[in-house]
């Protein structure tokens, strides 16, 4: 009884350390992140250098904007939508992304502080 209890120990471990044992990788961290008048959810953002993330975007009221040069980020948030992008921060750095989607009258103050440690 002993032996088949190891026996059943041993190939439970084996499927699951198969993956890694293959290099298969996990998916990507996920972030949520929310954008509604005149702000975005949340403000500051912390990722690592050479870490892929997927961005996972929406918009809480009206069309937005996000956009970030240093991280190749250029799209639109409709709402009712999901935008997922993902991305892998290759420069450490503080990086301001902005709504480029005119939203209304706060529209110039909105922005979303990028962390890349």
């Amino acid at each position: 009884m002993k032996k088949i209890a190891l026996a059943l120990t041993l190939v439970l471990a084996l499927v699951l350390a198969l993956p890694t044992l293959l290099g298969a990788e996990e998916p990507p961290r996920t972030v949520d992140i929310t954008a509604k008048r005149f702000e975005f959810v949340p403000s500051t953002l912390t990722l690592k250098k050479g870490e892929t993330v997927k961005l996972r975007i929406t918009s809480e009221d009206v069309t937005h904007g996000l956009f970030l040069r240093p991280l190749k980020i250029d799209t639109d948030i409709v709402p009712g939508e999901t935008r997922e992008l993902v991305v892998t921060p290759q420069a450490a750095g503080t990086f301001t992304a902005i709504c480029h989607h005119f939203c209304g009258a706060g529209h110039g103050g909105m922005k979303l502080t990028v962390i890349v440690e």
